[in-house]
């Protein structure tokens, strides 16, 4: 089955997108301590997500968005976000 199949929007998609591969970084990134983790998880997000993929993140949680993973809300101040518009 595909994303259409759910009934899913686009939008909708993007934004599941986002939160779970935010969470796969974090989890890879566990054995460490919280503190380290996410200066990990913001350095991978930085390097190797794309300025749309930050957009993303940024534009559909709030950084103490709680279905966010806790790694992810740490790490969040220092992910380089785009400037909006």
């Amino acid at each position: 089955m595909n994303d259409h199949s759910h009934g899913l929007t686009h939008e909708q998609r993007q934004r599941e997108t986002a939160l779970r591969m935010s969470a796969q970084i974090a989890k890879a990134f566990a054995h460490l301590p919280d503190a380290a983790a996410a200066a990990q998880v913001a350095t991978h997000i930085n390097q190797f997500w794309s300025r749309s993929m930050r957009r993303d993140l940024a534009l559909f949680f709030a950084p103490d968005a709680p279905e966010l993973h806790g790694v992810v809300r740490q790490a969040w101040r220092a992910i380089r976000f785009p400037a909006a518009g």
